[in-house]
């Protein structure tokens, strides 16, 4: 430790914002980074713990925080980017987007602000690009043996590199136009920007991955033809299937699920052309979001920057919904995100109720009515500086409606049918303790097997699976 008073006398410093008036005007990152000398400032401190909860229960991939933030404090950068690769296959990229859980865990998070650990992570990796010290990692020698990994989400991607690195031909088949999967179609670039994703592919391409974008495995190709060409297949294709909100007149138009909504305006940033009759959008429009997690919170910044009237977004009592634990836990860089998204006067919180009725005119919603729950551990969602509506029954006008209630299960579509995999009754994939399904040589990972997740758990579960595999195939030449 420098001085083992920082923690004491250092006040945390968040890293700065742009201005809200020019984040609401594109679709840039809000974020920017901290002066590198402030970094080691704010590294230093770190407690050193005896204990480091930060790393052994609140990191999904067990990064060694107290030993990086010990050499970015001593200044010496290089040596705390590689330890954080032996952990962490894209720190900038969980950075921006992760959590963090290691701040929640972090000893000071006790009674004081906890240690800028994400931005630190942020901090190295971007020194690592800054200066020409990430590239690409070929491996030594080839075992020969060639993997398919089906999706390019973060757990599809992790593996990948992985197991490129470890001497197998790898093969990426992603069914979209562009590779990325919820980075790149469900976080919207004002939050992760996707030449981040790119420069990631990029330098896994020149490591050897072979990636196949348009390729609907099991439609495109079949099972047939994977287990011929590839000695392991993993299959990681996140969860698609989003949970509906039910209640007369849901079938009117209008009525919309969040991911189609964010993963259209990421396309348009991207320079796609978006068809008139498939558009959504919340220009000039009253505008409720049933859900205020992660996935909510990015449709109001959507919604803010598309122009619209209104915006109303409804934090939905935990049950019956059962949403995802992991959106109890806010990042304090995404709390300060939404809080000043709802200093906007054209946004309004309404905390803890239920759908009772979709109203329309011309076959379009018009106007959504909702009940109070009283839920008092739904709060917990929500950060305490929001505000939330007193009323009981409330009627809201909506020209658009978008509901974010998280996610219920994958659907792999016609390879699973194909390759006769078991699946649990939510459609999740069942495998083994070492990743693999009821198919020999046939893995699965991320989402698809756990549910729906954060983007570290599904980094993690992904360096989990490579491993895996790699001792699949060592076995299966007779290997130790």
């Amino acid at each position: 430790m420098a001085n083992p008073n920082n923690f004491i006398e250092i006040n945390r410093e968040n890293p700065p914002r742009r201005p809200d008036e020019e984040c609401l005007n594109d679709y840039r990152e809000e974020e920017t980074l901290l002066p590198q000398n402030l970094v080691g400032i704010q590294a230093s401190r770190c407690m050193d713990c005896g204990i480091p909860f930060c790393q052994v229960s609140g990191c999904p991939l067990k990064n060694r925080i107290p030993d990086w933030c010990l050499l970015v404090t001593a200044g010496k950068w290089q040596t705390a980017l590689d330890m954080l690769h032996t952990t962490n296959n894209f720190p900038e990229i969980t950075g921006r987007v992760c959590p963090a859980f290691c701040e929640s865990a972090c000893s000071l998070s006790v009674n004081m602000d906890p240690v800028i650990i994400k931005h630190i992570e942020l901090q190295i990796a971007e020194y690592g690009w800054e200066n020409g010290k990430i590239t690409p990692e070929k491996p030594k020698n080839k075992t020969g043996r060639k993997v398919a990994v089906i999706g390019s989400g973060p757990a599809g991607l992790v593996a990948a590199q992985q197991l490129i690195r470890d001497g197998n031909d790898v093969t990426v088949f992603e069914k979209g136009e562009r590779f990325g999967g919820i980075l790149r179609y469900g976080i919207p670039d004002y939050i992760l920007e996707k030449w981040i994703i790119d420069r990631r592919i990029d330098q896994m391409a020149e490591e050897g991955v072979r990636f196949e974008a348009g390729v609907d495995v099991g439609t495109d190709l079949s099972a047939n033809y994977l287990s011929r060409f590839y000695d392991a297949v993993i299959i990681a294709v996140g969860t698609q299937t989003p949970r509906d909100i039910y209640a007369e007149g849901r079938g009117l138009n209008g009525i919309e699920f969040a991911l189609g909504f964010l993963s259209q305006q990421n396309r348009r940033v991207a320079g796609d052309s978006i068809p008139r009759d498939s558009e959504i959008t919340a220009d000039g429009k009253d505008v409720v979001i049933l859900g205020a997690g992660y996935t909510g919170q990015y449709c109001i910044g959507t919604c803010l920057r598309q122009g619209a009237r209104s915006v109303h977004v409804v934090g939905l009592p935990e049950k019956p919904l059962q949403i995802s634990s992991d959106l109890i836990s806010w990042s304090e860089s995404v709390s300060r995100i939404i809080t000043s998204q709802y200093k906007d006067n054209r946004v309004t919180e309404h905390r803890g109720y239920i759908v009772k009725k979709y109203y329309g005119e011309n076959n379009h919603v018009h106007q959504v009515s909702l009940e109070k729950v009283e839920n008092e551990k739904s709060n917990a969602q929500i950060p305490q500086a929001i505000q939330g509506n007193s009323g009981r029954n409330i009627k809201i006008d909506a020209d658009l409606v978008l509901i974010a209630a998280g996610y219920t299960h994958t659907d792999c579509g016609s390879l699973v049918k194909n390759l006769y995999l078991e699946e649990l009754k939510n459609g999740n994939l069942v495998t083994d303790k070492h990743c693999m399904t009821s198919i020999e040589g046939v893995f699965a990972s991320g989402n698809c097997v756990m549910g729906p997740s954060s983007v570290v758990h599904a980094m993690h579960h992904g360096r989990y699976v490579a491993q895996s595999v790699s001792n699949y195939l060592h076995k299966k030449e007779g290997k130790t």
